[in-house]
């Protein structure tokens, strides 16, 4: 579905990804592992069209070449991003910020389906489609922000650090929900710091370190690799 190719990215004279490659198929969930400043959400953004690679790149989308594409073609193709932070638009209310997400045209036929499974994933925003966004709770913002990408109708749901700042609860929603997301065949991409949480749903992962990928494997397999025991799971599988 989406294949990435000796992806290189400079901020200034700093080189953030160093011939980097992904593939992810179609219905599959592939994490992405590393240390802070690994350069996983630089990848997620060249991979969302927010910023372009250094020429030689290689980025298609089923068979679709998006390089040189602008960032707002991409949820038209079926690309959702939900960003580090969240991003949601914090003075309107649940209601609008959903609408938003069904903006490109081919979700606007949907846009009724897709409200239907963003309500019945996250039962909280249901109760409160008229609240302020800013005045919920981080783990609410989390589920508007999912359900906005969610509303535009995509093949691709990218995650970037979905559990970051919340309680260990709010947490187990979460990849409670995106098990669910899965279940309905959606691809997904999650950069994660729960590195269990997020090989519980994954199918394969990737290794970064220093803007290269330095491994990859079935989930199952990296759950039981040594060196990501040590790094990521406190010596325990």
């Amino acid at each position: 579905m989406l294949e990435a190719k000796t992806i290189a990215l400079r901020y200034g004279k700093h080189l953030a990804l160093d011939g980097v490659g992904v593939a992810i198929a179609a219905h599959e969930t592939v994490v992405v592992l590393g240390a802070n400043g690994a350069g996983k959400s630089s990848l997620l953004k060249v991979l969302a069209g927010l910023v372009r690679p250094e020429p030689g790149a290689v980025l298609a989308f089923e068979g679709q070449s998006l390089l040189g594409r602008p960032a707002h073609d991409f949820p038209e193709l079926g690309i959702a991003l939900v960003p580090e932070g969240r991003g949601i638009f914090g003075d309107l209310t649940v209601a609008e910020n959903l609408q938003l997400g069904a903006h490109p045209p081919h979700a606007r036929a949907h846009e009724q389906r897709q409200r239907d499974l963003v309500l019945e994933l996250f039962p909280r925003l249901a109760e409160r489609q008229g609240q302020i966004a800013r005045t919920m709770s981080g783990g609410e913002q989390q589920m508007v922000a999912i359900g906005r990408a969610l509303m535009s109708c995509p093949r691709l749901l990218m995650l970037d650090e979905p559990s970051l700042g919340l309680a260990p609860i709010v947490t187990s929603e979460l990849f409670a929900a995106l098990k669910r997301i899965q279940s309905t065949g959606l691809a997904m991409l999650v950069v994660e710091q729960n590195v269990k949480a997020s090989l519980a749903i994954a199918q394969r992962g990737y290794l970064m370190e220093a803007g290269r990928i330095t491994g990859s494997g079935t989930a199952e397999a990296l759950r039981a690799d040594p060196a990501v025991q040590r790094a990521f799971l406190g010596g325990v599988a």
